[in-house]
């Protein structure tokens, strides 16, 4: 959070499992730089299930998030 104004002008995708003990990290990011920040929550995930749980990830999220803005 310390450098957030780093990130600011430029587009961040954040993904949080709903079970995560970390989840608040998120949100408090994204209410930081609403304009630039997108969260997902994923339902009925922890933090670990996003690592190796394919059936949670929400790819078509990370696709449309990099094909808007990395192209």
């Amino acid at each position: 959070m310390t450098n957030i104004d780093m990130l600011a002008p430029r587009k961040a995708l954040l993904v949080a499992g709903a079970d995560a003990h970390s989840r608040y990290y998120s949100e408090d990011i994204q209410k930081m730089a609403p304009d630039t920040v997108d969260l997902v929550i994923v339902p009925g995930a922890d933090h670990v299930d996003l690592y190796d749980r394919k059936d949670l990830i929400p790819f078509d999220r990370l696709d449309e998030f990099f094909t808007k803005n990395l192209a």
